[in-house]
């Protein structure tokens, strides 16, 4: 036989497993309690058998009568038919009443002078027999020994186990069929989430588990995979932002030596002419090469942390600190909220957020607030001031690049901050919007999470 027929079998699904691994706890236990209770049923059982054995001792040895010369008298009741089946009346060793023939009489002659003694004969027809000394003046003349067979008892044990071991059958088969219903029911919110896992990856979808009322286990499984699903949309943007940059800063080297190359060999050059052409593409292949460089060794050098994503409030932190420092005299600038994971790079996040303050400081009257806040599958960043706001009629060219609600209102400025802000948002997956405000001006910026 190969090691693999000797390998238990398993259950291919969880509900199988489970339920198998319920059934064999339950198997378990209900060897353990059956077993249990057989033994302390046959203790019951035989500790009755001994009662009676000593309750019909005592009313036989009630009917015998010592005299003083030593001998017994034995007062026969009305009705003795019942005492006299395997009883025996001794006076010394001899025999004085009882039958004289079987294993039960060479047994009970055995415990004559004992004292009070038990004894058990052996099979197939087992019997229990008790001895019963007779006692006169401190000293025994006589013995009384009664017997009761133990079929009757055994019968009752058979039964009482045959009857719990199928009992414990049905007991095991009923657990393991509740336990793979209710456990198939438990796991459908799992399976559910396993086909709009299914769903998404094959629409390339961008949802999220979300907050939904699940079980606690579930809801946990819930976060996590959500999580995991932010961590790699934002290592999936910054790959193809580096891929976006690499294409970009490789192109004018590329033009270059392409360039170069078909103006050699479009007609004849002079040796001048042809070391220039020689020199550039030279220095447009070196160009290309530090390029290369540079972005493998950013990713030999990657730490542990995943790419392409940063805190904001950390950000937001750092952009307040700076500017602190460069103008002192300026508006007080606060950042609070949550701590937000936002699924993009922490240069990106600076290139998003800076027009914003510098917006909302240049107008501001005495301080800026930003608050962060994580939400399922995205992040929100508030910038307020307690400026004049944006006017009503300027709302919709607000985020249009060279505009500018008052050209004439004394802040430098292009219009360009706004709109370069909001097109970095959008490329990154999120949005930049205004805000309803009761005093002054509020901008909400939405990022993936990280």
């Amino acid at each position: 036989m190969t090691r693999r027929l000797l390998r238990f079998p398993r259950a291919a699904t969880l509900r199988g497993r489970l339920a198998l691994l319920a059934l064999v706890t339950t198997t378990l236990w209900v060897v353990i309690l059956t077993a249990g209770f057989n033994i302390a049923l046959a203790a019951r059982l035989r500790q009755q058998a001994d009662d009676l054995l000593r309750t019909r001792a005592a009313a036989v040895a009630a009917t015998v009568e010592a005299r003083p010369d030593g001998v017994l008298v034995v007062h026969e009741p009305s009705d003795d038919r019942a005492l006299d089946v395997g009883v025996w009346i001794y006076q010394g060793h001899k025999l004085v009443e009882g039958t004289s023939a079987g294993e039960p009489h060479t047994v009970a002659d055995r415990l004559v002078g004992r004292g009070r003694a038990f004894a058990q004969t052996g099979e197939p027809y087992a019997s229990r027999l008790y001895a019963l000394p007779v006692i006169y003046h401190g000293r025994q003349i006589g013995t009384v020994v009664a017997s009761v067979g133990l079929d009757a008892y055994r019968s009752t044990a058979d039964t009482a186990l045959a009857g719990s071991i199928g009992l414990g059958l049905l007991l095991l088969g009923g657990i393991y069929l509740v336990t793979r219903t209710l456990v198939g029911r438990a796991l459908r919110p799992v399976a559910a989430m396993s086909a709009q896992a299914s769903r998404w990856s094959e629409r390339g979808a961008a949802e999220r588990f979300g907050p939904a009322a699940r079980p606690a286990e579930l809801a946990s499984l819930a976060a996590s995979l959500d999580e995991l699903l932010d961590r790699l949309a934002a290592v999936l943007r910054h790959e193809q932002q580096q891929s976006a940059e690499l294409s970009h800063e490789l192109r004018t080297p590329l033009a270059r030596i392409t360039a170069e190359t078909d103006w050699l060999t479009a007609r004849p050059r002079t040796p001048a002419q042809q070391r220039a052409s020689h020199e550039a593409i030279a220095a447009s292949a070196a160009g290309m090469q530090r390029i290369c460089e540079s972005l493998l060794s950013e990713a030999r050098t990657r730490n542990g942390h995943t790419p392409g994503r940063c805190d904001l409030r950390e950000v937001a932190r750092d952009l307040a600190r700076r500017a602190a420092e460069h103008r002192r005299d300026g508006p007080t600038l606060t950042v609070g909220g949550d701590s937000a994971t936002a699924g993009v790079s922490a240069t990106v996040a600076e290139r998003i957020l800076t027009p914003l303050l510098d917006n909302a400081r240049r107008y501001a009257t005495r301080t800026v607030t930003v608050e962060t806040t994580q939400l399922p599958g995205l992040v929100r960043v508030t910038v307020r001031d307690d400026g004049p706001g944006v006017p009503e009629d300027f709302r919709v060219a607000l985020f249009e690049p060279g505009r500018r609600a008052d050209p004439m209102d004394g802040h430098d400025g292009a219009g360009l901050g706004l709109a370069l802000a909001r097109r970095l948002a959008r490329a990154a997956g999120g949005d930049i919007e205004l805000a309803s405000a009761e005093a002054g001006a509020a901008f909400t910026v939405t990022l993936p999470a990280g």
